[in-house]
């Protein structure tokens, strides 16, 4: 059994997803907290600011809750062996990832944050949901904390060392794989605070909401029309955009105080995002097979940036304005939308998605549509992906 509405949900953040990560693929200057000067156009800011007020920190939250939601459909018998097989395919897959195509690699945090929901996975949904507002609540306050107590002036480089790392590291992209590879395990030591103390707990603290959630079923029956989508518009909107507006004025990323703004209303946007949605039946169809093999089209996308922006490829690091970039985002994401949808009429699962089932269930299973899968006892198909996506 199929959700439609949680595959198109998946599919809908596979695209924001892949709007910020592209940032970082395409350029040196956004790891190091400072802007191309090749790009300082009244245009440039302006997407920049649309960017970070639309788009950043929003569609983490929605993969991070689809986790949770797709862990329900999964359970059965034999779930304990597999759920720990799959998880350790997941951080496999995540290390091979980080270490060979994009340095901002999610799926290894979410393969760990996945083993402390597995070991919560029988409480009750009000404990779960307490759990879930403490963990938000320690990540906000040691941010409010941080920001009002450390000087950040003091461990982070100058306007110039950052513009000269940045140069520099635009540099590495542009060379072949040692320079890469030298680059993405340099940036392993940030990449691991960051799940520590930014990306875990909020992951697990989303992952347990969206088990409650798929406990309920709350994504199945969804029409489209229940006053509650628009109560949820109502409210998430104005305050969703208000914390990106703050966030985005205030100095994003290089602002602690600024991402606590953006951590606190960021679930409050994507909740809008996703009741727009789920009111919109007419784009829910195109999303979901995009959404259906998500883990496959979100390593794609980061060959993809590979191939276009690295020296291993066409080496055009560097040499996209910020709307070029989101031009070329529409362009691949409309790509994946129309190959997923050829795929999965002839295809049970996307190709990654059945590398990780082979990993789950210890046996190979059958790709084509028209070949009869044996089912395990105990197994249902549920037809899941990962709900795992990239950071940000």
């Amino acid at each position: 059994m199929r959700v439609l509405n949680v595959d198109a949900v998946r599919g809908f953040a596979l695209f924001g997803i892949f709007a910020v990560n592209v940032t970082f693929m395409a350029s040196g200057y956004p790891g190091n907290l400072v802007t191309d000067p090749a790009f300082d156009s009244a245009v440039d800011h302006a997407v920049r600011m649309l960017s970070s007020v639309l788009i950043d920190m929003k569609f983490y939250v929605l993969f991070s809750f689809l986790f949770g939601y797709s862990f329900t459909l999964q359970m059965g018998a034999a779930f304990p062996a597999r759920t720990l097989r799959r998880l350790g395919g997941l951080f496999a897959l995540g290390a091979l990832h980080t270490v060979f195509l994009y340095g901002g690699d999610i799926l290894t945090t979410y393969a760990i944050a996945g083993l402390a929901l597995f070991f919560l996975r029988n409480v009750r949904d009000r404990t779960a949901i307490r759990i879930a507002l403490a963990l938000y609540a320690v990540v906000l306050l040691s941010m409010i904390a941080s920001g009002l107590l450390v000087d950040r002036s003091a461990f982070l480089p100058s306007e110039a060392e950052a513009l000269a790392n940045g140069a520099a590291a635009t540099q590495a992209l542009l060379g072949g794989w040692s320079a890469n590879i030298g680059e993405h395990l340099a940036g392993l030591p940030l990449l691991i605070l960051q799940a520590v103390t930014l990306q875990g707990p909020t992951a697990l603290a989303l992952f347990l909401l969206g088990m409650v959630a798929g406990r309920r079923q709350w994504l199945s029956g969804v029409r489209g029309d229940e006053p509650v989508l628009r109560r949820i518009q109502a409210i998430g909107f104005p305050v969703g955009l208000l914390g990106g507006i703050v966030y985005a004025a205030s100095g994003g990323n290089g602002n602690t105080l600024a991402v606590a703004a953006s951590v606190a209303t960021a679930p409050l946007l994507a909740a809008a995002y996703v009741a727009t949605l789920l009111r919109m039946a007419v784009v829910r169809e195109p999303l979901a097979p995009a959404g259906r093999m998500a883990l496959t089209n979100y390593l794609g996308q980061s060959v993809i940036g590979l191939i276009v922006f690295t020296g291993i490829g066409f080496g055009l690091a560097g040499e996209f304005s910020p709307l070029g970039l989101f031009g070329f985002v529409l362009v691949v994401f409309g790509g994946q939308l129309v190959v997923s949808a050829l795929w999965m009429r002839r295809f049970r699962y996307g190709p990654m998605e059945w590398v990780l089932r082979w990993v789950t269930y210890g046996r190979r299973p059958a790709l084509l549509l028209l070949t009869r899968e044996p089912a395990a006892a105990g197994a249902p198909d549920h037809g899941s992906t990962t709900g795992s996506g990239p950071p940000r």
